[in-house]
């Protein structure tokens, strides 16, 4: 681990598949929002939207599905649905807390860049008690473009006040991937059922892909 790190200043975690365990809710959320207008869910829809923000996703249902509700419409609703999970339900990765326990410890500063609302990361963060171990949270939502753009990345970098090339991004998806990438940033990829299968796409990108964090602590 220490050589793993020791060139870094900050750590930045995407959320959903990377840092906590949720991204087996959000196909079940999609079915049960569509069935309310009557629809199937198109095979290609979780790949399309993959590293857009909440409200860029919201606006691509509004347009796809023609679906008439606003977008901030579409957004309430989502976390409506989804926070029994996020307070309730969703894990932390396998190991997650140790490793940045150990962040913690080593003064390295920790951030999350994510896709999710700031609502629903907030509740998975108090869920866990790990608010006071991070440093900065910053959504998609809150900077002009979702991934793959290295927007929410380079957003968290210059709050905890540090150069991109100083930080070591940990994510599970392509989209996230190239985000960190266009960053300027060194990426460690975490293994996710949900991105699995794009694997092949991820891992000649990466420094590592990593089961879980115990790889990250010994």
């Amino acid at each position: 681990m220490e050589r793993t790190l020791k060139p870094f200043k900050a750590v930045i975690f995407d959320l959903d598949g990377t840092l906590v365990d949720s991204m087996w809710i959000w196909k079940d959320i999609d079915i049960a929002y569509l069935n309310k207008y009557n629809l199937p869910l198109p095979e290609d829809l979780q790949k399309t939207i993959e590293g857009m923000s909440f409200t860029e996703t919201a606006q691509y249902f509004k347009t796809r599905f023609a679906i008439s509700a606003s977008v901030d419409e579409i957004k309430a609703e989502w976390v409506e649905m989804a926070e029994n999970y996020y307070s309730n339900r969703i894990d932390l990765k396998l190991n997650a807390r140790e490793f940045i326990k150990v962040l913690n410890e080593e003064g390295i500063l920790v951030g999350i860049g994510t896709s999710n609302s700031r609502e629903l990361a907030l509740m998975v963060l108090r869920r866990h008690n790990l608010e006071s171990s991070i440093a900065e949270l910053v959504t998609s939502c809150e900077v002009p473009h979702g991934k793959p753009a290295p927007d929410v990345f380079l957003k968290v970098a210059e709050l905890l006040g540090v150069q991109p090339e100083d930080c070591l991004v940990f994510e599970d998806t392509h989209a996230g991937v190239l985000a960190a990438i266009a960053a300027g940033m060194q990426v460690i990829a975490v293994k996710d059922a949900h991105s699995e299968e794009w694997a092949h796409e991820i891992e000649p990108l990466v420094q590592r892909y990593i089961a879980d964090y115990s790889e990250m602590l010994v």
